[in-house]
């Protein structure tokens, strides 16, 4: 397809969704154009160091995940429960879609204190993950992973931290009353970290919440488009980026090179439908990133 963007503006979305052939290009077609119909973009945030590495996308057998990025290592320990077992790694997009959730809650209301309950609901809602069912399952199970897991992110080669080891919560995420408008005998609360909330604070990276919401769950979408939206517009120059750098960062789960390719150049698309600012081009050796205006101007 040509430019999915061009296409919408210039013939509108219904031709757009009749020249779409396959399942992928109707995706991008609804994915971009959710993004440039929107009147007024939503700011979110995330902490700059999960543009370099990332949340496992699948569990993990093992109860310590490392992913190396650029300059940066992120180590994070599975904690155990009440009788030793181990709750483990918290991973996919419901994971990041809670983060999401916490990080940027945190950063608009300056406070450490994160309301959950019913606000928790609305947004994850918003993003396309109605709770019920499975869902409400999935979600409360990264829930327990995340409020129970230790986290440390290294800089560079060296052993030196960027944030020590601590959780992204003190205390738990109770998710108890997610299924009910009643007030909630149990926690309606939760305290951000204090060594992760100033690591956040000190390093907050804006996102488009509209988005995010296109994406919906796709979890390499997702760090794909927070690794671009962090990378683009802080470039002087064009940088190459090589399959196998990318491979590194990316391609948790693909054990060859030429079926990761395939996998991410898919995700990058959709990621760049929902970012029409984004600039870059694919080839055989890699991608190509661009100077790009970041994702989001408009605060509201």
């Amino acid at each position: 397809m040509v430019s999915v963007h061009k296409l919408i503006v210039e013939q509108g979305i219904d031709a757009a969704r009749a020249l779409a052939s396959t399942k992928h290009e109707r995706a991008l077609v609804e994915a971009a154009f959710q993004v440039i119909s929107e009147e007024r973009d939503k700011l979110g945030f995330t902490f700059s160091g999960f543009a370099l590495t990332c949340l496992p996308h699948k569990p993990v057998k093992d109860s310590v995940w490392r992913k190396e990025g650029h300059n940066l290592t992120l180590l994070i320990q599975g904690g155990v429960n009440r009788d030793g077992g181990n709750f483990g790694v918290p991973y996919g997009s419901y994971a990041r879609f809670i983060l999401l959730f916490l990080q940027s809650e945190a950063i608009r209301k300056k406070s450490r204190e994160i309301e959950l309950g019913r606000s928790m609901r609305v947004w994850l809602g918003s993003m396309g993950l109605s709770i019920g069912g499975k869902t409400y399952k999935a979600v409360n199970e990264q829930a327990s992973r995340i409020s129970a897991c230790n986290l440390t992110f290294f800089s560079g080669d060296s052993s030196k931290e960027v944030m020590r080891k601590g959780g992204f919560v003190e205390g738990s995420i109770t998710m108890s009353d997610v299924l009910s408008d009643q007030p909630s005998l149990w926690q309606d609360r939760v305290l951000l970290n204090e060594e992760f909330y100033n690591a956040l604070s000190e390093r907050p990276l804006p996102l488009n919440e509209t988005a995010l919401r296109a994406i919906g769950p796709r979890s390499l979408v997702i760090d794909i488009y927070i690794w671009l939206s962090y990378r683009l517009h802080a470039l002087k120059g064009d940088v190459n980026i090589s399959w196998i750098s990318l491979h590194t960062q990316f391609g948790t789960g693909y054990a060859r090179l030429r079926d990761f390719r395939s996998g991410f150049i898919e995700a990058l698309e959709l990621a760049t439908a929902v970012y029409p600012e984004a600039k870059l081009s694919i080839s055989d050796l890699g991608v190509t990133l661009r100077p790009s205006k970041p994702p989001i101007a408009k605060i509201s």
